[in-house]
């Protein structure tokens, strides 16, 4: 014996949905599950009361009707019945059930229940079990042939007003006080569900039939939503991409009083600070770099007239006609001034760079020629310290000058703080020319290589005093990119500095032919 239920719906197996990707698809995902839900949600509670309303309305109707075909025929039963008796009795409920169509049978005091119709359904032992402890009517429901049944069970009592055998009927759900004594007389009756189940079944199909339509409705305020929430992301996106871009005037419409609303206004202020402190930025950093061409250009002048005066006094302390404790005052004193005039042109060169001023006269040389003259221009060519390797052509068009300063800076630092020999060397590799100078010193500490390029820095404040600005490599790197080259720092395997002055060749430099 099997309960008699309804699905609601069934759901498919081994489905695995994929995240959607966008905001957009997803509001309206989340948009069209939250109303799916709330509808499927709704139909279930709909068809749970209305199926229940359906089976209790036909459960209390054959109730009602067999009550009434009982009340009308079991007066006239003796009793006790016979087996005949019984049968005669169900065949005339049978014929009184009309169009319920219902398959009667009754027993007397516990015995089996006797049918006159073959196809009735056996009585559920539940049932029958319930009937007798219950001492009123029953009602179940159960499956026979693959169809759903709704089966009663009915105690007939009788109540004896004269102190006769005169027998009467009440088969109402009271108690057995209430309805008299029982008879002990049980009357069955079986029908099946077929129409409940048909209105049951159509439920189902108006529900099925209704969610499409209910979806393709949810979907015009599912995207209505995602627009109203959208637009005002989109233009933040949009305005933080013109501020990357440099716009820091940018500014959005903040209408409304939502949270969007706050967040763009948000957005305004932090771009109204940006731009307030970017040109504040602008602003120092003009003023620094003004104020630094100013002093180097305002040092020059009397520089020139300390570096004549010093060598005046180079040649006085040269012929030894001063004192001993002069002569090593004056030589201090002329280094101070060489140094510092460096110092200064140093900061005129970065002005420039700054103020984007440098100018850039561009020539095909063979970069061998450039390394061979400032070798000789600095007394590097027959010194044993610096080796050249020079084994092919590598012509390059650049500004000889500023190529100049840019090896006489590498070299001039290799010297000082790695430890020779250092070796020039000049290759071709495809499109590209390379130099690089290699010192066998003990290289750059690895927090320093990040840095070595920055103005002022050095890297070991523990060496002594050189006499250096910390501007030569940053003027190198500087006039590399002037010519559309690279200037890197790295540390050799074998020990040493590697500094790298990449170049395009002369075939692929701009302005070539």
């Amino acid at each position: 014996m099997r309960r008699f239920r309804l699905p609601l719906c069934s759901a498919a197996r081994g489905f695995r949905p994929h995240a959607p990707r966008g905001l957009r698809v997803r509001l309206v995902v989340a948009f069209l599950l939250a109303a799916a839900f709330g509808a499927l949600l709704t139909a279930g509670l709909t068809f749970h009361r209305a199926r229940a309303a359906i089976l209790d309305r036909a459960e209390e109707t054959a109730v009602a009707d067999l009550r009434t075909q009982l009340d009308s025929l079991a007066p006239d039963l003796t009793l006790p019945p016979t087996a005949e008796d019984l049968r005669g009795l169900t065949r005339q409920l049978d014929q009184a059930g009309g169009a319920r169509a219902w398959h009667a049978s009754a027993s007397y005091r516990g015995g089996e229940p006797v049918t006159a119709s073959p196809g009735t359904p056996p009585v559920p032992d539940e049932l029958r079990r319930a009937v007798q402890d219950s001492g009123r009517a029953v009602h179940q429901r159960t499956e026979h042939d693959g169809r759903p049944w709704l089966a009663l069970g009915m105690p007939v009592a009788y109540t004896d007003d004269s102190g006769d055998t005169d027998t009467g009927t009440d088969t109402g759900t009271g108690t057995h006080a209430d309805a008299g004594s029982l008879s002990g007389l049980t009357v069955y009756a079986a029908f099946p569900l077929d129409d409940d189940r048909a209105d049951i079944d159509a439920l189902v199909t108006a529900a099925e039939a209704g969610a499409v339509p209910a979806l393709a409705l949810a979907l015009v305020p599912a995207l209505f939503a995602a627009r109203s929430v959208l637009r005002p992301v989109r233009r933040l996106r949009h305005g933080a991409e013109r501020i990357a871009a440099g716009e820091l005037d940018t500014r959005l419409d903040a209408p409304g009083r939502d949270e969007l609303a706050d967040l763009t206004r948000s957005f305004n202020t932090m771009a109204e600070t940006l731009e307030r402190d970017a040109a504040e930025l602008r602003r120092l950093e003009a003023g620094a770099r003004r104020f630094a061409a100013d002093v180097a250009h305002e040092l020059r002048t009397p520089l020139a007239a300390m570096a004549a005066v010093t060598e005046v006094l180079d040649e006085d302390a040269a012929s030894g006609v001063l004192p001993a404790d002069t002569e090593d005052a004056v030589r201090l004193i002329s280094e101070e001034v060489r140094a510092l005039a460096r110092t200064v042109e140093d900061l005129m060169e970065v002005s420039r760079f700054d103020a984007r001023a440098a100018p850039v006269h561009r020539e095909d040389v063979d970069l061998r020629t450039l390394v061979t003259k400032t070798l000789q221009l600095r007394g590097w060519a027959h010194d044993e310290r610096v080796r050249a390797d020079l084994p092919e052509p590598a012509p390059v068009r650049v500004d000889p000058r500023r190529i100049d300063v840019v090896l006489g800076n590498l070299v001039a630092n290799a010297l000082h703080h790695g430890r020779p020999p250092v070796t020039v060397a000049v290759r071709v590799r495809g499109d590209r020319v390379r130099v690089t100078v290699t010192d066998r010193g003990p290289g750059i500490p690895d927090e320093a290589l990040p840095y070595v390029f920055d103005r002022f820095y050095k890297a070991d404040a523990a060496r002594p005093r050189s006499g250096g600005s910390g501007l030569g490599l940053a003027i190198a790197q500087e006039n590399a990119a002037l010519n559309d080259g690279t200037l890197t720092a790295a540390n050799h395997p074998d020990g040493g500095a590697v500094f790298t002055l990449t170049l395009p060749s002369a075939a692929s430099s701009p302005g070539t032919t």
